[in-house]
């Protein structure tokens, strides 16, 4: 139901983004050998939480504060 509802699926985006910059900052090897194919999605989204992270660290409390109101 998350694709449906744009809030959802923008958190769903975000949630993803943060985790995939998360574990790529303590495992990098797991995502760096999977830059290609279907895995290689996971790589991107590591990589734009770590080029965009003031951006993303903005969009984060944003939600946070749009959950509570």
């Amino acid at each position: 139901s998350a694709l449906f509802n744009l809030e959802s699926l923008l958190l769903v985006i975000l949630l993803l983004i943060c985790t995939c910059t998360y574990v790529h900052a303590i495992f990098p090897a797991i995502l760096d050998r999977n830059k290609v194919g279907v895995t290689g999605i996971f790589w991107k989204c590591a990589r734009i939480g770590e080029r965009l992270s003031p951006y993303i660290a903005l969009c984060c409390v944003f939600m946070a504060v749009k959950s509570f109101s």
